[in-house]
């Protein structure tokens, strides 16, 4: 069981700010009517603080069905109370849910009885909401004192952002089967580039035997280095991006959701980068509580330095998105790509709600402009195309 507190209401402290001068002044005037209005303020005020004495006998326990939900689903849970081995009488109970609060009435419980409130938390919002504590409310019938005593702990909702799912063409971008070749050379791989003379220290295996006996030389194969697709998700956080703070901003993350969860469900190598630190992506589950957590910050990293950003954490990045809101130009979007490392493909998405898609490509960069989440699957195919 959490803490007591026990606090004088506003009609309490009136009491007593009514009463205690009327009792001094009507002792020091001998003033008998006085007195007596006095003494019976600050008499209710005394029976008050002892009528909310005790400790909950009760106990309680807070349930949620599922700590996860998406965005606009429903999140159920329950308040089960359960009585001691004696007869109890009528409590209430406030939940705490994010900033506001419920009221919970539980009637008078027999021996052992128990009883469960259930409750609906709306999820309008994408966000992490606290659950919690529950609280035992006492009151005395004049509403002088209350005594609240923390019953549980609190609990987190993860709220999901809306993702959309790319599959088939959508996610043609994105898929790396074999491995995108590279300028480094090496003496084994799977890209073949060259035959050269063997030199001390070369792998006999990689002798070329058919031009050796033509030649009459050693001959080695060359090959060219390949490497798997590192996709690099970086998203601004800076709020003079986002020209509509709330629409703009869920946009961006079920952009970055999406594009994740896609990566992932790949098994490809992937980094996001949103706030002050990495976005999880050991699982598709931490990485979406993370998504939830996302907001604009004062602090956080505008556009201008997203690419930078990816250069300094992702340095063997081959895939990199840079999201971001509606204020961003197309020359703010060049700019930020430019500082990306050389030869990453990478796409500029310029979150604009109501806009229609637009995807422009020039030397391995793609601006987009993107209207809705619904529209990144189109988007995506436009680019690949490009």
């Amino acid at each position: 069981m959490g803490p007591l507190r026990t606090r004088l209401s506003a009609v309490g402290w009136g009491a007593i700010a009514l009463g205690l001068p009327l009792l001094v002044v009507g002792l020091w005037l001998s003033w008998a009517e006085l007195t007596a209005v006095g003494a019976v303020a600050m008499a209710a005020v005394l029976v008050a603080l002892v009528t909310t004495l005790g400790r909950l006998p009760h106990g309680v326990r807070l349930d949620l069905a599922d700590r996860r939900v998406r965005v606009g689903e429903r999140a159920f849970g329950g308040v089960v109370v359960t009585a001691p081995q004696r007869r109890t009488r009528a409590i209430g109970l406030e939940l705490q849910v994010g900033h506001g609060r419920a009221e919970l009435d539980v009637p008078p419980l027999a021996p052992g009885a128990v009883h469960e409130e259930l409750f609906a938390v709306p999820t309008h919002r994408r966000a992490v909401v606290t659950v919690g504590p529950v609280r035992a409310v006492r009151a005395d019938p004049l509403g002088l004192a209350v005594r609240r005593v923390t019953a549980t702990g609190a609990q987190e909702l993860y709220v999901h952002p809306r993702i959309v799912m790319l599959t088939g063409a959508d996610a043609g971008l994105l898929r790396d089967l074999e491995g995108g070749s590279t300028r480094d050379l090496s003496d084994a791989d799977l890209a073949f580039h060259a035959l050269r003379d063997y030199v001390v220290g070369d792998d006999r295996r990689s002798i070329h035997w058919r031009t050796t006996a033509r030649r009459g030389v050693l001959t080695v194969k060359q090959y060219e280095d390949t490497r798997r697709t590192q996709t690099a998700v970086a998203m601004s956080t800076d709020p003079r991006d986002y020209a509509r703070d709330e629409e703009d901003l869920e946009l961006a993350v079920g952009v970055l959701a999406s594009l994740g969860v896609q990566v992932m469900s790949e098994e490809h190598p992937l980094a996001v980068l949103a706030g002050t630190n990495r976005v999880r992506t050991t699982g598709r589950r931490p990485f979406l509580d993370d998504c939830s957590a996302l907001a604009l910050t004062p602090d956080g990293s505008g556009t201008s330095l997203l690419g930078r950003r990816v250069a300094r954490e992702v340095p063997d990045v081959t895939l990199a998105f840079l999201v971001t809101g509606s204020e961003p130009t197309d020359a703010d979007l060049r700019a930020a790509a430019r500082h990306v490392p050389e030869g990453t493909r990478t796409l500029a998405i310029g979150c604009r709600p109501g806009a229609e898609v637009r995807v422009r490509t020039l030397r391995g960069l793609s601006l987009v402009q993107l209207g809705a989440l619904d529209d990144l699957p189109r988007a995506l195919r436009l680019a690949a195309r490009a």
